[in-house]
């Protein structure tokens, strides 16, 4: 692909790439701007400018200048540290064992609960939750009942909760909602809150993960600690090599 020149500056080339790879230490909003037609000469219009600065820079010997030459130190000195942290971080071996191991102790880790997902009509009084049950298994759709009757705010949805799994409502409405087959009313159940008729739209069981499911979560968590304590070892070893006196 062509790596079109867009500008010279003093016999220094500036092409799409160079822009495209300056345009990389944006956030994607800025980015995202600096890619239509007057972002891009704004950006190029920048990058001239910073290449004529440049220049200034080098013509005027401010290689040289001691606070040029302490900001190179420190650069260096942050690009050796993580250069140095990636070189002990490397060679992290992950075994088979390991991974069945870490899938055996950390059970709790890979299981998923109970999930219901439903909706709702609430009302004050036993009676008028008679009628509403008898109007919709006349006809009315539940979702049209829930926004002509329920007092809970979810009658603006229809019913709908959404999702929740066990230990989220209370224990009255938890039971009768999780008894329910899948499109199945409830009969009118009692809560502090009134009586409520639900209609459940799913429900999963509670289930396992197996290992192959969850190998590259355990195989990630397994590496982070392997690197975690290789990290802290070599910390340890060269606070024996290298003499700390702390003031």
């Amino acid at each position: 692909m062509e790596n079109k020149v867009l500008a010279i500056v003093n016999g220094s080339e500036i092409t799409e790439k160079d822009v495209d790879r300056s345009l990389l230490r944006f956030p994607k909003e800025t980015q995202e701007h600096y890619k239509t037609e007057e972002g891009k000469k704004q950006f190029l219009d920048q990058m001239i400018n910073f290449e004529l600065i440049y220049n200034y820079a080098l013509d005027s010997d401010m290689e040289n200048d001691p606070d040029y030459i302490e900001q190179m130190r420190l650069i260096e000195k942050d690009i050796l540290i993580q250069i140095g942290v990636k070189n002990i971080m490397a060679n992290i071996n992950i075994t088979e064992e390991e991974i069945q191991k870490y899938y055996e102790d950390n059970s709790e880790m890979f299981k998923s609960e109970e999930t219901a997902s439903a909706k709702h009509i609430l009302v004050d009084t036993l009676e008028q939750m008679k009628e509403i049950r008898a109007e919709i298994i006349n006809g009315t759709s539940f979702e049209e009942a829930a926004q002509k009757y329920s007092k809970c705010p979810s009658s603006a949805q229809g019913g709908s909760l959404g999702s929740f799994t066990r230990g989220k409502m209370v224990p009255e409405f938890e039971e009768a909602a999780f008894q329910l087959k899948v499109g199945e009313i409830s009969e009118p159940v009692k809560t502090q809150f009134g009586y409520h008729l639900i209609q459940l739209d799913e429900k999963s069981s509670a289930k396992v993960k197996s290992l192959e499911e969850s190998r590259e979560l355990i195989a990630e968590n397994i590496s982070h600690q392997k690197q975690n304590e290789k990290y802290i070892s070599s910390v340890t070893e060269l606070k024996n090599k290298y003499e700390v006196e702390l003031k």
